[in-house]
């Protein structure tokens, strides 16, 4: 059985990629290239609606609920710190907008750097620590709903072919 961790580090890869090309195009702006709006508005789009809506929702709304009634199951509780960096990213992101709208170009880039940043970290903290205390906390009854409300998630806020 595939498991929910499984599924949410798999879409880590696809958010890193992103990340990857933001920083490729911060290097760009600090060596002098014109801005990019296209790409930086089409990087905002997907974080706010994959990575956010999407993936941040399956963790939040998902997996943060079944380790908080596992509580006593955890070693450690590290929900609130992953909280507060999706918060944090989510400010890179407003802030990202807003410097896009004014053409900042080192508002662009100091936003767009930063949240690669956190979440370059924050996806390293989630699948080398979150998701192995989640998948010894979890018995396997619970993973299988999980799994089946990831899927219930997918066919309501998800359309492939977005992103292709």
């Amino acid at each position: 059985m595939q498991k929910p961790t499984e599924i949410l580090t798999s879409e880590h890869k696809n958010i890193l990629k992103v990340i990857d090309a933001m920083l490729a195009k911060c290097g760009e702006l600090e060596s002098g290239a014109e801005t990019d709006k296209d790409f930086f508005v089409k990087a905002v789009d997907f974080i706010k609606n994959y990575a956010d809506r999407f993936h941040h929702a399956k963790e939040e709304d998902i997996l943060f609920r079944e380790m908080r009634a596992a509580q006593d199951k955890l070693h450690c509780s590290p929900m609130d710190q992953m909280l507060f960096e999706h918060e944090e990213g989510r400010k890179f992101v407003k802030n990202l907008e807003d410097a896009l709208v004014k053409e900042d170009r080192k508002d662009i880039e100091e936003n767009a750097r930063g949240y690669a940043n956190l979440l370059q970290d924050h996806i390293y903290k989630e699948d080398n620590i979150l998701y192995l205390i989640a998948d010894e906390a979890l018995k396997e009854d619970v993973q299988i709903k999980m799994m089946e409300e990831f899927a219930q998630m997918e066919e309501l806020e998800f359309n492939e072919k977005d992103w292709e």
